[in-house]
């Protein structure tokens, strides 16, 4: 390309390769054939392959898309085009539209259009400042993290032609379609080095050893196709190999011994276990906040503000009588509530925020999680299904997202409903001589109370490693249910209050 000023990175990426008629022809078979055996071996190992299609206008990126769905089984890939957002993408953090449109394990997902496309035009066309430009590229390095640490690959293409040849390709769709440049055109091709620039601030600041950048050439399409496929397959076969080497290296875990109890002063150790409540104070505050509740939750949704409420506590804590209190004082239509058990394997096959991220509220409405993704640094962690690794790293993973939550103006409130283990025994004896409560006790139950000193020490940090500013954890003395319960309809209210006083 000629040397562009503004042009820095993208000079080398554009060499003049060309590959010739004869050349594709005796390259594409065995490519082709190559790439159905990776993706069938990526089927039996279970991990998605995210590939990005970015790069200049006119480059080619549509045709390069329409390829790579020729060559590969179409079973196993799912293109996606993220054009203009729609009121419902708008209306959710804006990482939303892409979480939930994910490739699941063992498939190919082709994003075209990303998380990259408007930070990098609201930049280029000056509609953001550079501090708000990298913290975005910040927000996005945090969740390419957060991907390939669950086991996904990331493959981010960047398709590049110069000045010249874009405005060559461009003039030769006009001729072809006997039209003029639109106003967005005129308006790309006039911004080249604008966008050239902003273009390669994003790839130098998100170019990681987890996420790397492949600059392609782009000027002659039989090259920029044969340098793209074989770019996916080669980082497809890397990551094969490098999973393989790594199933052999390790040994088989012995059985997991139960983990005996700390002895130590924990934060739960603070809860006020002997608070309570007359039947007269429950009945008088109970009705003085659902009545206040109500009324914040229609000004929620006159203002449009989402809200989020989350809900986790020890085995019979009360959760479920605090959650119907609160969606008795809410309209049924502004209100969601999302039991959360074990995964189903829709779920399995993806990251384990992705089923959190795609029951997110619409703007002026509330979800309420019946325990959430804090399972990841508890039970998870205590039963022995996530490694230390996993669950070590989901801390900084749980606070990067209800980061994104808070920055979206989503009220957000953490629930942790406390008893003693007296009080739990009491009331699992209760349940298993009561004929119309028998159905809530389980042998899970009985077996995770012998776990009481793990799950301790997991909340422990789990609230001290989670409870931030925009995020706090309430812990509930709910010995006395009528007091847990008043306590969370008080605490929820209070948030919305402060939530909604926000300009």
């Amino acid at each position: 390309m000629g040397r562009d000023k503004e042009a820095g990175m993208f000079e080398t990426a554009e060499v003049g390769q060309k590959v010739s008629k004869a050349e594709f022809a005796k390259a594409e078979p065995q490519l082709r054939a190559r790439l159905l055996e990776a993706q069938r071996q990526l089927r039996e190992a279970k991990f998605p392959v995210i590939v990005i299609v970015s790069g200049v206008e006119a480059a080619g990126k549509s045709e390069v898309v329409n390829r790579l769905c020729e060559w590969l089984d179409a079973r196993g890939i799912r293109s996606v085009a993220f054009w203009d957002e729609s009121d419902e993408e708008r209306e959710r953090p804006r990482h939303w539209r892409f979480w939930r449109r994910l490739p699941p394990a063992g498939t190919i997902g082709i994003l075209f259009g990303s998380w990259y496309t408007n930070p990098i035009v609201q930049r280029a066309f000056r509609e953001s400042g550079r501090t708000a430009y990298h913290a975005e590229l910040t927000q996005i390095t945090m969740l390419e993290r957060t991907l390939t640490d669950g086991g996904a690959l990331l493959v981010k293409l960047w398709f590049h032609i110069s000045k010249k040849e874009q405005a060559r390709r461009l003039e030769k769709t006009l001729r072809k379609q006997k039209r003029k440049l639109t106003p967005w055109e005129k308006r790309f091709n006039k911004m080249y080095n604008r966008f050239a620039k902003v273009s390669e601030e994003a790839i130098r600041a998100t170019d990681t050893g987890n996420a790397p950048w492949h600059i392609v050439d782009a000027k002659d399409a039989r090259h920029r196709d044969l340098i793209t496929g074989q770019l996916l397959l080669k980082t497809i076969e890397q990551k094969l190999s490098a999973r393989a080497a790594k199933t052999k290296a390790e040994k088989p875990e012995s059985e997991k011994a139960e983990r005996p109890a700390h002895g130590r002063r924990t934060i739960l150790d603070t809860v006020n276990a002997s608070a309570r409540l007359t039947v007269e104070q429950y009945e008088r505050e109970l009705a003085e906040l659902q009545s206040r509740l109500n009324k914040l939750t229609w000004k929620a949704w006159q203002k449009k503000r989402s809200s989020v409420a989350l809900f986790e506590g020890w085995d019979a804590a009360g959760k479920g009588g605090a959650i119907r209190r609160v969606a008795a004082s809410t309209d049924a239509r502004l209100i969601q509530v999302i039991p959360v058990a074990a995964p189903t394997d829709e779920e399995r096959a993806q990251h384990y925020l992705w089923r959190f991220w795609r029951h997110l509220p619409r703007a002026g409405y509330m979800t309420i999680y019946d325990r959430s993704w804090y399972g990841r640094v508890l039970v998870e962690r205590v039963e022995g299904f996530a490694t230390p690794e996993e669950w070590g790293r989901a801390f900084g993973e749980i606070n990067a997202f209800e980061e994104q939550l808070s920055e979206h103006g989503i009220c957000l409130a953490k629930f942790w409903l406390h008893i003693t283990p007296e009080e739990q025994l009491r009331r699992f004896e209760e349940r298993q001589r009561l004929a119309h409560k028998r159905h809530k006790i389980t042998e899970e139950d009985w077996r995770n109370r012998k776990q009481w000193g793990a799950y301790e020490e997991a909340v422990d940090e789990m609230v001290a490693r989670t409870s931030t500013a925009n995020a706090p954890w309430t812990l509930v003395a709910a010995n006395d249910k009528r007091h847990g319960r008043v306590t969370v309809l008080r605490t929820l209210c209070e948030a919305l209050e402060k939530n909604l006083d926000k300009n």
